[in-house]
């Protein structure tokens, strides 16, 4: 039995429970996690006021009973604004997350495994790779235009690379197992060998890549709309709440410091997610477990 295989049947027999008491991180990631999903998911019921609602006598309001976060700039309810721009938030997040793992499995599987594509598609990657993806980003929406779809789209773009080529160093080793040779001498088809050979060996490494490309297009999404190249301004996202109240930090701090602490909470929560992923499927830490 291969060392792969070994791995594999450890990892399946350990419970969740196990899993999780095992890896704090594990736990407190996924708790900080749903309780932002939770947000977005009930924010027309946790919402004290229509976020789009201007109310100038309320400009710059400080915190109290009725505007809890306090008020914008045109008399906006931060508080509402917030948790309503934490669905604009997970919702790039999962869009690139899955966008960008779709694409750079497709194109990792293909260079790992077919040598006169991996010259190709590999020099694309590269150039890639070498503009920042802030950048590369701002570059795409420019000739698209900014919106919540075009956001998604060009994040997922500059993450493809990344996850190509941890796919095809995934397959670059798996090609020398014993069992993939086999099945190549064989004969088995070249889809057939990807997807029963291949492929269910990426899922835990791209799991835990998911993680943080989902950690790094919250980010990312927030940097574009803090620039004004993100989501456009009628639609709260914590990016554009925060760059609206820079102007006036000085004297209405709560405008950027409740988003803020909404962004970085969430980004914390990935994180830790994603560490505690790799803690638990890493094979250094399965032996130990």
């Amino acid at each position: 039995m291969t060392a792969a295989n070994t791995v594999s049947n450890v990892v399946p027999q350990r419970s969740a429970f196990h899993i999780w008491r095992r890896h704090p991180n594990l736990t407190v990631g996924t708790a900080m996690l749903l309780i932002a999903i939770f947000a977005a998911i009930a924010a027309p019921w946790l919402g004290t006021i229509d976020p789009q609602l201007i109310a100038p006598f309320n400009r710059l309001q400080t915190p109290d009973s009725q505007f809890w976060f306090g008020g914008d700039l045109i008399g906006r309810d931060v508080y509402s604004r917030t948790i309503y721009g934490a669905r604009v938030s997970l919702a790039v997040g999962l869009g690139v997350a899955i966008c960008g793992i779709s694409l750079g499995l497709v194109v990792g599987l293909l260079s790992g495994f077919v040598s006169w594509v991996d010259s190709v598609l590999m020099r694309v990657m590269d150039g890639l790779m070498a503009i920042p993806s802030i950048l590369l980003a701002v570059a795409l929406i420019s000739l698209t235009g900014a919106s919540l779809k075009n956001v998604i789209i060009a994040i997922s773009i500059a993450e493809v690379p990344r996850v190509a080529r941890l796919v095809r160093s995934v397959v670059l080793s798996l090609k020398e197992r014993p069992y993939v040779e086999a099945a190549i001498t064989s004969g088995t088809p070249f889809v057939s060998i990807l997807l029963r050979h291949i492929l269910p060996n990426t899922l835990a490494p791209l799991l835990v890549q998911g993680t943080y490309i989902f950690a790094s297009a919250v980010l990312i999404e927030a940097i574009l709309s803090f620039i004004g190249a993100g989501t456009p301004p009628t639609t709260p996202s914590w990016g554009n709440i925060i760059a609206e109240g820079r102007s006036v930090f000085s004297i209405a701090p709560h405008i950027v410091l409740f988003p803020g602490i909404a962004l970085s909470f969430t980004v914390l929560g990935v994180n830790l997610l994603g560490d505690g992923l790799r803690d638990a499927y890493d094979p250094r830490f399965v032996s130990r477990a």
